[in-house]
């Protein structure tokens, strides 16, 4: 491994375990001694890869751009903007296959309903079976908000606007994760890759403001480029400038006891971490939070990350079109293959289901027109895979 890998491990190390920092820390005094560098991972050069087995369990009918399992089982998808689709929100029905959720009215604009969904991309639901859907309001210009719906009662928990304040005029909401032990949820804002930043939402007070912006644990690293089906994957804009949208922070992840925010850009070698309980107070300074970030692990490019309850991260990785992980056994210092299929394009949705399998789907994002001057050259079928994460025993500690 590289010696800056393993500097950024030690001073990972030396800080971990700490708890709260000293009050004068935390409330941006003067006197406070500046936080070491961040000692950024490389990409590594290769993989160890554990063998293992995928299952297509169903198809979807068109790209998806989130997804989350029900308590029941069932697959909950949002329909991916950049597909145009004609639902936001779709539930595999077991009678009657895929069919809009929570309902038709609120996936049909001008249909009267009270909440209508615009674009959906985040989704994930909690134990009770509420779902909670991120619409980032830009397939239409309206303003974002998160939508909950109890699937087992049927009807609608809550909505709540994210605030202006809480957003940038590049604001593209992308992905959301549920904390495990208290009530807030994190948003991921990719943005133009250089405002990037995370947004805290207080699901009991509704409360969301914008966190990390600019800093260089959200913002794309620009000698990073993704490439797939032999080219770089760019938008040209109507004024004929080249960008490469979306490549800010987009993974994120909470650890099961709730106690790190696991992100990183989509287009960053590196992933982070910061304490969820720094997040979540308002009295943390801008500088006081930044100093809190800790550089965990190499990354590949990926849009969605999960992790499971023994602190394994998996990651989609769309540039090799593979499922990757890192694990806690060494200290995250090796970014290693799981399963790798011709038939993962554009991976994402990663999630750890009720069943204790991940489960996740290829999008083929980068084949949508957005990406391509206007002409769709998807090629369905859009499938959603099953696999075993890894077992308890796979690498014991010596």
């Amino acid at each position: 491994m590289s010696i800056l890998l393993r500097q950024a491990t030690d001073w990972k190390r030396q800080h971990s375990g700490c708890g709260i920092i000293v009050a004068a820390l935390l409330f941006g005094s003067q006197t406070q001694s500046p936080a070491p560098d961040l000692k950024l991972p490389p990409i590594p050069s290769f993989f160890k890869k554990a063998g293992n087995d995928l299952q297509e369990t169903v198809q979807a009918p068109t790209g998806p751009g989130g997804m989350c399992v029900l308590p029941s089982g069932d697959y909950v998808i949002s329909c991916h903007q950049f597909f145009h689709p004609t639902y936001r929100v779709m539930r595999l029905d077991r009678k009657n296959g895929w069919v809009p959720f929570p309902n038709e009215a609120m996936n049909t604009p001008g249909s009267g309903a009270p909440v209508i969904l615009d674009s959906v991309l985040g989704v994930a639901s909690d134990s009770r079976g509420i779902v909670w859907m991120l619409d980032n309001g830009r397939r239409s210009d309206n303003p974002p908000k998160l939508v909950a719906w109890d699937s087992k009662r049927d009807e609608l928990h809550k909505v709540l606007p994210i605030n202006n304040q809480a957003l940038s005029s590049k604001s593209f909401l992308r992905n959301t994760v549920l904390d495990p032990v208290a009530p807030f949820i994190y948003i991921s804002d990719p943005a133009d890759g250089i405002s990037s930043a995370i947004i805290v939402v207080n699901t009991e007070t509704g409360l969301t403001r914008r966190v990390l912006q600019g800093h260089r644990s959200t913002q794309m690293e620009p000698n990073i480029v993704l490439q797939l089906d032999g080219r770089s994957i760019t938008v040209r804009r109507p004024d004929g400038e080249v960008a490469t949208p979306l490549t800010g922070v987009s993974p994120i992840a909470v650890d099961r006891k709730g106690e790190y925010l696991y992100y990183g850009p989509r287009n960053g070698a590196s992933l982070f971490r910061i304490r969820t309980e720094l997040l979540q107070r308002q009295d943390v300074t801008r500088q006081a939070l930044e100093s809190q970030v800790d550089g965990v692990s190499p990354k590949p490019i990926a849009d969605s990350m999960v992790i499971d309850s023994r602190g394994n991260i998996y990651f989609g990785d769309i540039s090799r079109g593979s499922i990757d992980y890192v694990y806690p056994d060494d200290d995250y210092l090796e970014l290693r293959l799981l399963i790798q299929d011709p038939r993962l394009i554009w991976p994402g949705g990663l999630i750890v289901g009720p069943d204790g399998n991940l489960h996740f789907f290829s999008s083929q994002l980068h084949r949508t027109p957005f990406f391509n001057g206007g002409k769709d050259v998807t090629a369905p079928p859009f499938s959603i895979f099953k696999t075993r994460p890894l077992p308890g025993n796979r690498f014991p500690r010596f």
